[in-house]
């Protein structure tokens, strides 16, 4: 089976390794958190932040994926990608 791949712009490198970076970041934080014993809600806070990060990152890469790969199978006739995008989305949405 080959390998995918999908080639990108240096900008949307760039803005979904920034995001990432902030979420390094944010991790590294709830991780000090724990050491100093920070109070729960506080951490659990963190915690959610960090998540709605995340999810805003695969949101980005959500769209990008149906208007770019998704789009261009559906041009070339592969439907094999219905069942792709169908798991993506049951995933997603969990």
């Amino acid at each position: 089976m080959k390998e995918k791949k999908t080639i990108r712009d240096e900008e949307t490198k760039t803005t979904l390794k920034n995001r990432l970076a902030r979420i390094k970041g944010q991790i590294k934080g709830i991780e000090t958190m724990i050491d100093e014993d920070r109070y729960c809600e506080d951490i659990i806070i963190q915690l959610l932040a960090a998540s709605k990060a995340l999810r805003s990152i695969a949101n980005l890469m959500l769209e990008k994926h149906l208007h770019s790969c998704i789009s261009k199978a559906i041009e070339d006739g592969d439907t094999s990608i219905v069942f792709e995008i169908q798991t993506l989305i049951n995933r997603y949405s969990d």
